[in-house]
């Protein structure tokens, strides 16, 4: 397990990009991640789901719109803020998901996209807490931030833009865990959980970092129009980013993707 430090701490990183941008509409890029992996969880048909870190709100607004039973929490209260702003029927609460306020087996689905591996301590205990807010029988979908050549190279390059130096350092704070495949569903199989599936997922390819590789779209950055859209590359970019997950999908993914059931 590794430990990426940044200036900024993790809560205040969270609350400034969340300050920078608005509530999020319904995510509309339906064949990618997170949505094609949410889908797949839910092979139970409709349940209760707890979006655990919603952020801006993109798969809650997505599952609101269409009539699903859902409550989007995140530990940022002026993320949960903006959501009630933007539609008053959401049901988003400030929480932390090691100490969940709900009962147990109170979800079919908990969905947590890029939630645990904000935690600098307590994963043990997170993942616990979700087992126990699910409905035996119930799934949650989580994805993880990789530990493999590509995340590490996208930290150096943040350290390098940053000009810090690698590792904690003086004035540096704790920004994320990066996991292995084995570390990842190690953590989830010791809770009790039945791991069914974990994919190498390329939420932010190491192209769309450089505006040449981008869409002609998103050659100017706009954060609210990756999420909704996914961070779409050139055909250029699309023809190198396969030709890494073709060659080493393990190594070129940013983020696993997992899918597990509570079966006790």
């Amino acid at each position: 397990m590794r430990t990426t430090y940044r200036s900024a701490t993790n809560k205040q990183y969270w609350t400034d990009r969340w300050a920078g941008i608005s509530a999020d509409g319904a995510v509309e890029h339906l064949d990618g991640y997170p949505l094609k992996y949410a889908e797949l969880a839910m092979t139970s048909g409709r349940g209760r789901i707890l979006e655990a870190g919603c952020g801006a709100g993109r798969v809650l607004r997505y599952y609101h719109d269409r009539g699903h039973e859902i409550i989007g929490m995140d530990f940022i209260e002026l993320a949960i803020e903006k959501l009630k702003q933007a539609d008053a029927s959401l049901r988003v609460v400030v929480g932390d998901i090691t100490n969940l306020e709900f009962p147990d087996e109170h979800f079919r689905y908990v969905f947590a996209f890029g939630l645990y591996h904000n935690l600098e301590h307590g994963l043990d205990k997170a993942i616990a807490e979700t087992h126990r807010v699910l409905e035996k029988g119930g799934r949650v979908c989580a994805s993880f931030r990789a530990d493999n050549v590509q995340t590490r190279l996208t930290d150096w390059l943040a350290r390098v833009r940053a000009k810090r130096p690698a590792g904690r350092g003086k004035g540096l704070h704790f920004h994320k865990l990066n996991l292995t495949r084995s570390e990842f569903v190690a953590a989830f199989s010791k809770a009790g959980f039945q791991v069914e599936q974990v994919f190498p997922v390329e939420n932010m390819p190491i192209f769309y970092k450089f505006a040449l590789f981008r869409a002609a779209s998103h050659k100017v950055f706009n954060e609210n129009l990756a999420r909704k859209e996914g961070y779409r590359l050139s055909w250029l970019g699309n023809l190198l980013q396969s030709m890494l997950m073709w060659l080493a999908p393990d190594q070129f993914c940013n983020i696993y993707v997992l899918i597990a059931q509570k079966c006790s």
